[in-house]
């Protein structure tokens, strides 16, 4: 298991200086095919949709679609950097995500000066957890109730028609 500093580093390379949509996921898979390890594939259920729905490309490499991301000003954070995905149960799950919430926070603070920029929050339990607390904290989430699965385990159009209408494209 990475630690934070580790996701940071990589996610850094690849960070705009002004992103205009954050996309927040539920944390690193614990496979290791992190969305920012250019190690991985293009073919990684949360890159493929991400490329395809929101940024409307095919790209030939990981590097290639993560440039192309940064270069749009879009930026994927994680609630947790602890891979919560398989080890946990959901309650485990959901309480790691909240334990690290002030984290979360204070990344975005770092990341976001002005706090209008858009999030989009992804993965029922990210939806549900998140999405109140971050509009408390005065941060700009467009879900607004709206759920956004995660785009894996036939969940795909269901990802692509909440993106699409939230994002409006």
């Amino acid at each position: 298991m990475h630690t934070r500093a580790y996701y940071h580093k990589l996610r850094a390379v690849y960070t705009p200086r002004r992103p205009k949509l954050v996309i927040i996921a539920e944390s690193p898979p614990a496979s290791g095919k992190y969305f920012y390890d250019l190690t991985g594939r293009v073919t990684e259920p949360l890159l493929r949709a991400v490329m395809r729905d929101i940024l409307g490309i095919s790209p030939d490499s990981k590097e290639e679609g993560l440039t192309k991301f940064a270069r749009a000003g879009f930026l994927l954070v994680d609630a947790t950097y602890t891979p919560v995905n398989k080890s946990f149960a959901p309650k485990e799950r959901n309480a790691k995500i909240l334990k690290d919430y002030p984290l979360l926070v204070k990344d975005l603070k770092r990341l976001l000066p002005k706090r209008n920029t858009r999030i989009l929050l992804i993965k029922a339990n990210i939806c549900r957890l998140l999405d109140t607390r971050l509009q408390a904290d005065g941060f700009n989430v467009i879900n607004r109730g709206v759920v956004v699965p995660f785009p894996a385990y036939g969940q795909q159009v269901r990802f692509r028609e909440a993106v699409k209408a939230l994002l409006g494209t």
